[in-house]
């Protein structure tokens, strides 16, 4: 079974937690090393979007997953599940999944996930969660609105939780994970648009359809056809 935790790797501040993992990981680091951090002065998300926390607000964590094998496919839709399981154990709220990446709570994104891997050596689970951070305290040009975790929950507390829960959803069979996503897929039944694609669906609008075998997001488009998107193809829109 996988685990989380050990060894732990603690930085006041660095570029990026995924940075220092990722150069852990090229040096043989073990699978089941964190790097975490209070502040971090680069810290990103998808495309390259910036993650900005003030210190000490938020759980900044890269996780080391190694070697990766077939049964990781499901990796991107397993580490959101396991952030939502672990702030529910905290406080009493329900998170869903905006896909492929971001956790919502009431439709404000609370966490956002960035896995980056080298197959089949290894994988760099990321993940950014706001655990006390002040709604005065969020940049301006976000591109969701924002919220934490709040109800005295720490950040060490949310740590702790998602070691375990990742430990768990990186291990469970391909349907487990497929299933737990649907109940908490934002996106099913929602009006979305999308661009950057490519192909003949490089752009488009549609109804979110739900996810399919390999995790790609599937659109009942208003062309008439159902469009399978790959994460990391398209850049999502929700029409309000």
């Amino acid at each position: 079974m996988s685990a989380f935790g050990h060894p732990r790797r603690h930085y006041r501040l660095t570029s990026s937690t995924n940075d220092r993992a990722r150069e852990l990981a090229a040096a043989g680091a073990p699978s089941g090393t964190v790097v975490t951090a209070a502040e971090q002065s680069s810290g990103r998300g998808r495309s390259g979007r910036r993650w900005s926390a003030p210190a000490g607000a938020a759980l900044l964590v890269s996780a080391i997953l190694r070697p990766l094998s077939r049964r990781d496919a499901l990796l991107p839709l397993a580490a959101p599940l396991a952030v939502c399981e672990a702030i529910e154990a905290l406080a009493p709220v329900r998170c869903q999944v905006k896909w492929p990446n971001d956790v919502w709570i009431r439709e404000r994104k609370v966490a956002g996930i960035l896995i980056e891997a080298r197959p089949p050596q290894w994988a760099v689970i990321g993940a950014g969660v706001n655990v006390a951070t002040p709604d005065d305290a969020f940049p301006t040009d976000l591109r969701w609105p924002a919220t934490s975790v709040g109800h005295g929950v720490e950040v060490e507390d949310v740590l702790r939780e998602l070691c375990g829960r990742l430990a768990a959803w990186v291990d469970a069979p391909a349907s487990e994970v497929l299933d737990a996503f649907a109940e908490r897929d934002a996106l099913r039944g929602r009006r979305l648009h999308w661009e950057g694609a490519g192909g003949d669906d490089s752009t488009g609008a549609g109804t979110g359809a739900g996810i399919d075998e390999r995790g790609s997001l599937l659109v009942d488009a208003d062309s008439g056809r159902r469009v399978a998107l790959g994460a990391g193809e398209v850049q999502l829109a929700l029409d309000r």
